[in-house]
């Protein structure tokens, strides 16, 4: 239980119910059920959305339940988003890329970024034909596809707690995510679930390769950039089938 709290209170806004540090152990269990915090999110959102429908029209429903999305997460995977844009395309060598990642100050790369994010996902929300797949399935397959990045790549940097918690991620934590997202897909009912599985994998390993070439291996803000990219890809997937 205190792996999934720690996803939870991680990953989220959620109530903080252990009041001290995690350990790198608990951290790197925690990983495990980042797609469950997904299914969570997922549902919160949409149940945003459908009472925000009964007051609102969908453009305003679409504002408010992106509004939520923000909240709800702390902006913590935009924000992961903004910094890795700002970091890989403002420095031109390893050492200026991670410097500039690991500054708090926002540049005109991480600012555009996060404005294309938000319009590409505000859009998204309202032509989606079928809102809450595209809920449930953005934010689980966007957390499932963080797990196989950290598990499967390097960490640029020695320490820090990316670091510790990616020390103590194993096979084990990979194969409950993948079950809880495997799960998920079918309750969802459809053939274009498990290909969404698929293409999130792709996704983050494609995204880790090119950061691979660029500053050779990992940060958690690169962890934020795939989880948010791959939420986008799916809901875009959702505006046209």
């Amino acid at each position: 239980m205190i792996s999934i709290i720690a996803a939870f209170q991680f990953l989220t806004i959620f109530p903080t119910i252990i009041k001290r540090m995690f350990t790198s152990q608990e951290m790197g269990r925690a990983v495990a059920w980042f797609p469950l915090v997904g299914i969570a999110l997922g549902f919160l959102l949409y149940g945003v959305n459908y009472l925000a429908q009964i007051f609102f029209p969908i453009s305003v429903s679409a504002t408010i339940t992106l509004f939520a999305w923000i909240i709800f997460t702390r902006a913590f995977h935009l924000d992961g988003f903004m910094d890795t844009c700002d970091g890989l395309f403002g420095g031109f060598t390893p050492e200026r890329r991670l410097e500039i990642m690991k500054d708090s100050r926002m540049g005109a790369f991480g600012t555009i970024g996060g404005i294309l994010v938000l319009l590409t996902k505000y859009t998204a929300l309202h032509s989606s034909v079928n809102l809450f797949a595209a809920l449930i399935l953005a934010t689980t397959l966007g957390r499932f596809a963080s797990p196989i990045a950290i598990y499967f790549f390097p960490y640029v940097r020695e320490n820090g707690l990316g670091f510790e918690m990616k020390q103590q991620v194993t096979l084990k934590e990979i194969v409950i995510a993948s079950l809880i997202t495997g799960i998920t897909c079918l309750f969802i009912s459809s053939p274009l679930s498990f290909l969404l599985m698929l293409a999130s994998v792709v996704i983050s390993v494609l995204l880790s390769l090119y950061v691979m070439r660029l500053i050779s291996g990992l940060t958690g803000d690169i962890y934020g950039a795939i989880t948010t990219v791959v939420e986008m890809f799916v809901l875009i997937i959702f505006t046209i089938t």
